[in-house]
């Protein structure tokens, strides 16, 4: 058995200072001691996709991060973990427990994922190793994760087994407590006809945001093929997979880089399938993180099937989650609002715009492969790779 800090000042000690997760019993001792030590930082993530996705983010902006969770969240996982740090290739550190281990009496929702929980990160060609049990362990087993991960540039796990790490008490408030923002101005009435199309959103957005100062995250599908056939710069990333997890990549990114803005161009249906990342967004981001819902109410990349957005007030609830401020509207002055640096803002914003259906003919997939989009990104903003 180890002592928390035994690993956690041995990680410190090699740059890892932002911890990302949902809590476990067996990660519970590892969760207090950041909580507890104000130098570090922890952020309670919705599920363990949105972790993965907050790590990641964090990683892009220079800043490595530890991302903790169960083995049964192992598949809330599953898509950021294939489509999002495996193509991009951006590395994290999973600490991942062990439930439902063959030798270890659990509850019987742990069982099946216990016995393939190995076999699964293997299946993902994520490298892993053993939880280190002892303190002598830690260092070498350290070093031989960040090797990988410097190697390769994608995740390296270990895997805890109950009882590994000693019992750390929390002495402080584990969650902040946002004040609320103003009361958002009310949505106007909002018709299709009037809607603008998406690519008069990113034609505004490329001519009124700074190469230097403002980086741009589009979410898969049209919005990000559409960014790129538009107007390609190295201040952008377009995501290719991973739906729904723009936003919490653009949380991860914002907190590790608080000079930078950064601008998350969602979609309703991406924004529907992790509305959780709202309230972590809600919790934890600075002022330097502006968030723009484009509702069209469909899936339009796969055929036009209707979202269930018409019934949805992305606002409204963005306000209830501790967003600063939030606006809907179906008008191009929404994102003048939007992108205004005068407000003062110390926390989130968002912006819900409603949107028609329809893209560019001929609208080409980007040309540049994902791995590059997130390199140049980095040296962009000064990031060593």
């Amino acid at each position: 058995m180890i002592e928390a800090g035994d690993f956690i000042e041995a990680a410190r000690a090699r740059g890892l200072r932002r911890y990302v997760g949902v809590p476990c019993s067996f990660l519970t001792p590892f969760i207090n001691y950041v909580i507890n030590d104000a130098s570090l930082a922890y952020v309670s993530a919705a599920n363990e996709g949105d972790a993965v996705a907050i790590g990641a983010g964090a990683a892009l902006g220079g800043e490595s991060a530890v991302v903790m969770m169960q083995n049964s969240g192992l598949g809330n996982a599953v898509s950021p973990l294939t489509s999002l740090t495996w193509v991009f290739r951006i590395p994290v550190l999973l600490i991942i427990t062990h439930r439902g281990a063959p030798e270890l009496a659990d509850e019987p929702q742990h069982e099946l994922m216990g016995g393939i929980t190995g076999t699964l990160l293997d299946q993902m060609q994520i490298p892993w190793e053993d939880f280190p049990t002892g303190p002598a362990e830690i260092a070498p087993a350290l070093t031989r994760a960040a090797e990988a991960m410097e190697s390769e540039r994608r995740p390296y796990a270990f895997i805890m087994q109950k009882d590994t790490v000693a019992n750390h008490e929390l002495r402080r408030p584990g969650i902040p407590v946002r004040p609320r923002g103003p009361n958002r101005v009310p949505a106007r009435a909002s018709r299709p006809g009037d809607r603008p199309m998406r690519a008069e959103v990113l034609r505004f957005l490329a001519a009124n945001t700074s190469l230097r100062t403002d980086v741009l995250i589009a979410t898969t599908g049209y919005t990000g093929r559409e960014l790129h056939a538009l107007c390609d710069q190295p201040n952008q990333l377009f995501m290719v997979g991973s739906m729904g997890c723009a936003s919490a990549l653009g949380l991860g990114l914002s907190l590790a880089r608080p000079d930078l803005r950064i601008i998350v161009i969602d979609g309703d249906g991406a924004a529907l399938m992790r509305m959780g990342a709202l309230s972590t967004i809600g919790t934890y981001a600075g002022g330097n993180l502006v968030h723009l819902i484009l509702d069209n109410e469909a899936h339009e990349s796969t055929g036009a099937q209707a979202t269930v957005a018409a019934n949805v007030d992305f606002a409204g609830i963005a306000m209830a989650c501790g967003y600063q401020d939030a606006l809907g509207g179906n008008d191009l002055s929404l994102l003048q609002w939007l992108l205004d640096r005068n407000a003062g803002r110390t926390g989130p914003v968002l912006g819900h715009l409603k949107i028609r259906t329809g893209t560019l003919e001929k609208l080409p997939r980007p040309a540049v492969a994902p791995e590059r989009v997130a390199q140049r990104l980095m040296a962009h903003i000064a990031v060593r790779l």
